[in-house]
Order: structure tokens, then C-alpha cells, then sequence
């Protein structure tokens, strides 16, 4: 079983590309840094697996749909994977080299403990690499993410328990943000109808059918008027850059 929600973006499905592919990059960024014994948090459906893991001693991928850790699991039997609400993590102290969590921290109600239970389970020297989408970059409200950051916002975050953070980000160029551009003028066209700014006044939970079915309508609206464009967007559009208020995403390096 699959799971397709505009907020789980699918390789299988052609108007997700660009953001499957903005999603893959961050793995990409991330390979070089892996070493040791690896955690994933919030691995999905195992987009990075085959990316990261094989660099690593070992590698552990925990995610809260157990239907999913149940498809991974006959995939890689090499690997270990669990089901699991974090935080906490039901990990010894100091038991990893690096750990990995790829737009996940703006799912997750307890930041904070989220960020101490990291340290908690890092090895001394170990290091982190969180994303997350850049709060100055969202087009709208997304009711599935109980808040987004600013880079500084998230600096400041991680330094209450890490010392070494170093703020990075994930930037697209002229092809990625000539769609993230056209997708800002449709998702625009769309939120003239919310007279009452309901995005941001109605609870989250009322929000969720909604938004997915528009974002999807979207989604599908970019790809049937640029298929061409949507469709060569590849992670090679993608590239870390230094800390940019017109980075896509954040991408975080924080080291015990």
C-alpha cells in the first residue's frame, strides 16, 4: 500500500515531480556526510534509502506509518526499520554517528524535545541534518505542519542544546523557480476566493481535505500548462547553498 497525499509527494506521479525531486536533493546534499551508524527519522517511504544507507555502518529508519515500515522492510531486508510517534526515540543514549530528518520537524507538536532527543542519541562528535521548508518562501498556509521556520527561527531552536549549527539551505535555479514562480501566481488566483482569510483563522484539521484536493487540482493545473518544464526538473536543479531568504528549504548541520 501507497500513500499519496500532496504532502507525501510520489515518483509515481508526474505533476509531483518538481517536488519529489526538491525533496531527493536534500538526500543528495546529505550523502556526502554520512558516515557510521545512521538514523532516519521520518523515512517515508524510503526515498533516501538506497542513497544513504550504503555509505553507512548501519542504518535505522523510523516513521509513524506502519503500513509503509511494513513495505520497507520486505524491500531492504538489509535494513532496519520501526514504526514509532516521536519524540521520544526508543534509542540508547549516544548511539549514532549521524542521524537524517527530511521535512519533518514542522510535523512535530514538540520541536524542542524533538531537537534534545537528537542530542540525546548522537554520538559526541556525531551530526545532524535537518530540512524543513523556509517559512519565507511558503506560498500558503499548510494545515499539515504545526509551524514552519525562518532560518534564524530554527538557528535559534537547535542552539538551546547544540553548540555547532551551521545554517545552510536548499536553492533552486532558473528552471525551479520559474515553476516555484507560476506556482505562486496559481496558488495566488486561488486564495483571492478566501475573502476571510479562513487559512489561517479555520483549525487545522478542517483544513487538511480542502487543501490537499486544491493543492493536487494545482499541482496538475502547472503540469498540463508547462508539461515540459515540470517535467525536466531534476535533483541537478537543485543545489546547497549558503544561507538565502530565496532558499527553498532550510538545510541545518548541527554537530554534538
Amino acid at each position: 500500500m501507497s500513500v499519496y497525499t500532496t504532502e507525501i509527494a510520489s515518483d509515481k506521479i508526474p505533476s509531483d515531480n518538481v517536488i519529489h525531486q526538491r525533496l531527493l536533493a536534500a538526500y543528495y546534499q546529505a550523502k556526502p556526510f554520512i558516515k557510521g551508524d545512521l538514523l532516519e527519522l521520518g523515512c517515508g517511504e524510503g526515498r533516501g534509502v538506497e542513497l544513504l544507507a550504503p555509505h553507512a555502518d548501519s542504518y535505522i529508519g523510523i516513521d509513524k506509518i506502519k503500513t509503509v515500515i511494513d513495505n520497507l522492510e520486505k524491500k531492504y531486508p538489509d535494513y532496519q526499520f520501526m514504526s514509532g510517534v516521536f519524540p521520544p526515540f526508543p534509542f540508547e543514549d549516544n548511539s549514532f554517528d549521524c542521524i537524517v530528518t527530511f521535512q519533518v520537524i514542522e510535523h512535530v507538536k514538540d520541536d524542542e524535545g524533538f531537537i534534545r532527543e537528537i542530542y540525546r542519541v548522537l554520538k559526541p562528535g556525531g551530526t545532524a541534518m535537518i530540512s524543513t521548508p523556509n517559512r519565507k518562501m511558503t506560498l500558503s498556509r499548510n494545515p499539515w505542519h504545526e509551524r514552519e521556520y525562518t532560518a534564524d527561527e530554527l538557528t535559534k531552536l537547535c542552539k538551546k542544546h547544540f553548540n555547532k549549527v551551521e545554517m545552510k539551505g536548499v536553492a533552486g535555479n532558473e528552471k525551479v523557480l520559474s515553476y516555484h514562480e507560476r506556482n505562486r501566481a496559481s496558488v495566488q488566483r486561488i486564495m483571492r476566493y478566501d475573502f476571510f482569510d479562513l487559512q489561517h483563522k479555520l483549525p487545522a484539521g478542517m483544513l487538511r481535505i480542502p487543501y490537499d484536493i486544491l493543492n493536487r487540482m494545482n499541482r496538475n493545473k502547472l503540469k498540463s500548462t508547462d508539461d515540459e518544464l515540470v517535467k525536466s526538473i531534476t535533483v541537478d536543479d537543485f543545489s546547497l547553498s549558503d544561507q538565502d531568504e530565496q532558499n527553498l528549504d532550510l538545510f541545518c548541520f548541527i554537530t554534538k
